[in-house]
């Protein structure tokens, strides 16, 4: 990072009074507004989603003349009920940071100037035209973002999928939440829950595995609490390596030693079938057993490759393949007791409790993510509990759009629309609705996220067009990615609003157009689609990443495909885009309906939108009396026999701790927005090193005091916290992200899950010393 940009973050002054949003959870915030100061013609209110995290959060944006000025919960959105947290109370403030990206800029003679955006999107479009000329094809990417709209998403793919030809289109939500993408194909056949926040308000008994909802999910979980003071039966459990403010307010912490989840959820379903809690109507008529392959690899080296192999066994296969996983066994290699797995069994195995599970990073950026994501499910199917008011088995997204844009419209390398570019009949679709020939789309997949970088690094890729997000801050093993885009002949694009390690390695910065600064639609964790007007214009000559993409494709010579609009290509795309879903499956609501209301659910069918997915009560595309799981072709949901394996890389002699990275509630990601908004900053103002007292005190370490992180990649020096908001266990450090002067991610490995791809930022060895 500039040491330019480092001041300015850290030295920032207050602005304004911040009229009543000092407080966490108040009924305005004013932004950097006094009261006093809002212009006499008043403030016009809109909706808009938040453009935190993927709960989906309605807010209403006060504008008054070209600013918002003031921001409040919306009480018509089913998701938050007019509540919002921190950040969603100050998300206005955004926008108007004292160095927003206002023009674009060219790296000329090793410096970036200013030049008009024409100038610069005309360099984007004759870049790509001359590394396509020299280099193919597939030398060219784009890496988008889970905070893309659905119309950015939407533009790229079709623009590099349809028009240029190529699979290289990746986006940031691979890093977290592709393993929930693979657990529910592999489990269901398609993705995304079945269940929606309704079931917080129906559930006995909330079990969050790995997820620290009170600083990740406040609203959620604000609704959690709120369930149990109602009703006073309710019971929360924190199933978790680490102690934090959920562990704090559940009613049971329980911690597991990083990896042992595996074993634990098949401790669970042991401890089910033993007592005879299976429900067997449920699984003689809705469910299938499985195994595939076992020691499937890490993906730590160049070009891994890993295809699965499923085979069908039957149940009593699996009751034998559950016997290494007493949970007296279980006790020994996880730490959790064998009373505390048997009481987790039964609440999941009482029928007269509806049961939710919760998860987000904890499950997902892990080498084996796939896996525990279809133990969780086979948990849950053993006794039926799910796809009902209540009994759910959700994961939860930490991106506004990582549904709608990355999952929905399929911004990952072998995905379209609707289905995946190996299937004929699925490039078939987006060849007639793209208007390209069908030969353009690409049967293969290229690369996925981690790969991509490594081909930047090898020379493979020589272009890369960044859009929403701030890779130089959140890739694992980050130095050779880094190291990898500044080698010569590489062309790094980035569209930005601030500055940011990205920025700084970009050979073109365009200014983006923000959130309200521009129409958009966002989908949330829970199948909902959210819509929003432009509200306030952009500033300067930022503009809206979709339409950016627009005058490079026509620059390109793609003037057909691209022929929409300024004044309706939002409509226009959300009207192309929704011929992919038109089906009871996946319906979405159209665009009319989508601006009268505060999001709407899919599928959207005869006017009504579906809750639970698979249940013929509320689902359209169920077929059956009961329940019907049609994504698959047996039309049943899958059990997996799945075995614990041990992460890529443990503690040892020479690095003996275990490092687990995260987030904190007052920051959102790499910061690069919240850490602009001047209360949020006060709040926490740098990262720092959670480390056990006990762990501390053996190596002289006291809060606050300097120390070195150290991994086989790399090191990184911080201040000590200690008895904090979080505390890991003995032999477990934790490190937030957010704070691009500790870049973290210097340290952390690149191995993956060898089925969706999606790194572990929660498990790598390190070594401490004091600096």
């Amino acid at each position: 990072m500039s040491i330019t940009r480092r001041a300015f973050i850290k030295s920032m002054a207050i602005h304004s009074a911040v009229v009543a949003a000092s407080a966490m959870f108040p009924d305005i915030s004013f932004g950097a507004w006094k009261e006093k100061d809002i212009p006499s013609g008043g403030i016009h209110w809109n909706k808009a989603p938040c453009r935190f995290c993927g709960t989906g959060c309605g807010l209403l944006i006060g504008v008054s003349g070209d600013r918002a000025v003031a921001v409040k919960g919306d009480p018509n959105c089913s998701v938050n009920k007019g509540l919002c947290c921190v950040k969603g109370y100050h998300s206005i403030q955004i926008l108007y940071g004292k160095d927003r990206v206002r023009k674009a800029l060219v790296r000329k003679n090793g410096k970036m100037v200013e030049v008009p955006l024409t100038e610069a999107l005309d360099l984007v479009a004759e870049k790509m035209q001359e590394t396509i000329k020299s280099h193919g094809k597939d030398a060219v990417s784009m890496y988008g973002s889970g905070q893309w709209t659905i119309p950015d998403g939407y533009a790229a793919s079709k623009l590099f999928k349809g028009c240029i030809g190529t699979n290289n289109v990746e986006a940031n939500a691979r890093l977290c939440m592709a393993s929930a993408v693979t657990g529910f194909l592999t489990s269901f056949g398609l993705d995304e829950p079945m269940g929606c926040y309704e079931d917080i308000d129906n559930a006995d008994v909330f079990i969050t595995w790995g997820n620290n909802m009170a600083e990740m999910h406040p609203v959620l979980f604000s609704r959690m609490l709120a369930n149990r003071k109602s009703k006073g039966h309710v019971k929360i459990i924190d199933f978790a390596t680490r102690t934090s403010r959920s562990s704090q307010a559940a009613d049971k912490s329980i911690l597991f030693k990083p990896q042992t989840d595996l074993a634990v959820a098949n401790a669970i379903c042991y401890e089910i079938i033993r007592n005879n809690w299976v429900n067997w109507d449920f699984v003689n008529k809705h469910v299938s057993f499985h195994k595939g392959k076992t020691n499937i690899g890490y993906g730590t080296e160049d070009h891994f490759k890993f295809k699965d192999k499923p085979e069908t066994v039957d149940f009593n296969q699996y009751k034998a393949f559950l016997k290494d996983y007493t949970p007296e066994l279980v006790e020994k290699m996880s730490g959790v007791s064998a009373k505390d797995i048997k009481y987790m069994a039964s609440l999941y195995g009482n029928p007269d409790k509806k049961v939710t599970s919760f998860w987000t990073m904890g499950m997902n950026q892990h080498t084996r993510g796939t896996w525990i994501n279809n133990l969780v499910y086979n948990i849950h199917l053993l006794v039926g509990k799910i796809s009902t008011p209540g009994n759910s088995p959700f994961s939860l997204t930490g991106q506004p759009s990582a549904c709608g844009t990355v999952r929905e419209v399929g911004t990952l390398t072998h995905k379209l629309p609707h289905g995946v570019v190996m299937k004929e009949k699925a490039r078939k679709m987006a060849a007639e609705i793209w208007q390209v020939p069908v030969e353009n789309i690409d049967p293969k997949p290229t690369y996925h996220t981690v790969e991509m970088f490594r081909a930047l690094d090898r020379g493979d890729i020589m272009f890369m067009w960044i859009q929403v997000t701030n890779p130089m801050v959140t890739m694992p093993n980050l130095k050779r990615y880094r190291d990898g885009s500044l080698k010569g002949g590489r062309f790094i694009v980035v569209s930005e609003i601030y500055p940011t390690p990205t920025y700084d390695i970009a050979d073109v910065v365009l200014p983006s157009a923000m959130w309200i600064e521009r129409e958009g639609f966002f989908g949330n964790s829970e199948r909902r689609t959210q819509h929003w007007d432009q509200m306030v214009p952009p500033p300067g000559d930022a503009m809206c990443n979709t339409w950016q993409l627009i005058e490079v494709a026509r620059r390109m010579g793609y003037n057909k495909q691209f022929s929409w609009s300024r004044e309706t290509y939002i409509q226009d795309i959300w009207n192309e885009y929704t011929r992919f879903h038109d089906n009871p499956k996946h319906r979405m609501a159209p665009y009319t309906v989508l601006k009268e209301r505060s999001g709407v659910q899919w599928p959207f069918v005869d006017g009504m939108e579906t809750r639970w997915r698979y249940n013929a009560e509320y689902d359209p595309a169920a077929k059956s009396e009961d329940f019907h799981f049609y994504g698959k072709p047996d039309n049943r949901a899958w059990i997996w026999l799945r075995p614990y394996e041990p992460a890529a890389e443990s503690p040892d002699s020479e690095y003996p701790f275990w490092l687990n990275t995260g987030r904190v509630l007052e920051h959102w990601h790499t910061g690069s927005m919240t850490r602009r908004v001047p209360i949020l900053h006060r709040a926490v103002p740098e990262a720092y090193v959670e480390i056990n007292p006990d762990d501390a005190a053996q190596m002289g370490i006291t809060n606050g005091s300097k120390v070195k992180i150290i991994s086989r990649r790399g090191s990184i020096v911080m201040k000590a916290s200690i008895n904090g908001r979080g505390n890991p266990p003995k032999g477990m450090v934790f490190v937030p992200f957010f704070d691009e002067s500790y870049l973290i991610n210097e340290v952390t490995l690149d191995a993956f899950c060898p089925i969706s791809k999606q790194p572990d930022y929660k498990k790598c060895a390190v070594r401490l010393e004091r600096a």
